[in-house]
């Protein structure tokens, strides 16, 4: 089944590689974001600020999608202002969408913090683990609560189904994300190795030593074209993991290997990226020079702040991936190939040494 696929965020992590896979099915593929720029030849480029709802209404208008796969996000300096914005960019896209009269179905991307609270009460509450599609939500704001709210609502105006994707910690080839974990570490240990410096698992105890997993983000575009076209999927939240599970002190070492630096051990303190990393403006310049690398800035390629928030936390996190699989989905990937998937490209495209 495909049909034509309207792809919010496009050139984020969950959209870009969505879209990829979109096309390579055979699909009708428009991408919307801010800036469509370096996009695959066969999707149809939108740009548009999703705040504008004017503006969106205007873009939108005579592409009459089948599907639409909202995967971005922005973010503010509180929660409230995160609800704020994030539900208003929903709503203005599906407003203009209800114009069209053809959408079938409507895929939201979250994530993990329905279960762990937004970043100003992150890991506060202690849920338990594995994380499942029915615990009820937190007793704090929410964007996540917000946009679902938002959708239920709209389906139920306009008679579309729709589907609510929560992934871990996405892995996957993206440039520009502002939650990119994979490229994150590659640049860290491009700047150990080029400077001499150690490769200090920058988190807490209690993330390395505990159970979590992350998610592969090809394999959340399949998860997300499932649900769009398996009737036994509509109208479902659905937890979205690699299928395996694995503890960061045995994937560090692991990681700094592919990586082509040594781990230093582990002495169970905090060493946040963000403080590490807080002269990687001056230095990364000459790496890209001496190696001949594209020249990108890199607060472009690296998010030191969410990478210290996923690997900071003070609980245990991962996933129960059994409702999807009672529904008929399948897929698994291998985290760690995951993450050497991804090193490998980022040489292979000249974003590190």
């Amino acid at each position: 089944m495909s049909g034509h696929a309207l792809v919010v965020g496009v050139t984020g992590i969950s959209g870009g590689n969505l879209a990829q896979r979109l096309v390579s099915d055979g699909w009708h593929v428009t991408g919307l974001c801010r800036h469509p720029r370096d996009l695959d030849e066969r999707i149809t480029p939108l740009a548009a600020d999703l705040e504008d709802a004017d503006a969106v209404s205007v873009v939108v208008r005579g592409t009459a999608p089948t599907h639409v796969f909202f995967t971005t996000w922005s973010r503010r300096g509180t929660e409230a202002e995160n609800c704020d914005v994030n539900g208003r960019m929903l709503r203005n896209l599906l407003d203009a969408t209800a114009a069209e009269s053809s959408v079938r179905h409507v895929g939201l991307v979250t994530g993990l913090k329905h279960y762990l609270g937004p970043f100003e009460a992150y890991a506060k509450a202690q849920p338990d683990t594995p994380f499942s599609e029915e615990q009820p939500r937190l007793p704090y704001e929410n964007f996540y609560y917000v946009q679902e709210d938002v959708l239920f609502a709209a389906a139920e105006r306009d008679g579309f189904t729709w589907s609510v994707h929560r992934p871990h910690t996405l892995i996957g080839w993206a440039l520009g994300n502002a939650m990119n974990m994979g490229v994150t570490l590659a640049v860290y240990a491009a700047i150990c190795r080029e400077t001499g410096r150690g490769f200090h698992f920058p988190g807490s105890q209690q993330q390395w030593e505990a159970v979590t997993d992350v998610t592969d983000a090809g394999l959340l575009a399949d998860h997300l074209i499932w649900a769009a076209t398996t009737p036994a999927a509509a109208n479902q939240a659905l937890n979205i993991v690699n299928g395996d599970v694995f503890r960061w002190r045995r994937m560090w070492p692991r990681l700094a290997a592919v990586l082509g630096v040594e781990a230093v051990p582990f002495d169970g303190e905090l060493a946040p990226l963000e403080q590490q990393m807080a002269d990687a403006g001056e230095i990364w310049p000459e790496i890209v020079r001496r190696h001949g690398l594209r020249d990108l800035p890199v607060d472009s390629l690296a998010s030191w702040w969410h990478s210290d928030a996923d690997l900071g936390r003070t609980i245990e996190t991962f996933t129960d991936m059994g409702r999807s699989r009672r529904l008929g989905f399948f897929g698994v990937r291998d985290s760690q190939s995951s993450f050497a998937d991804l090193f490998a490209r980022l040489k292979a495209e000249r974003i590190v040494p």
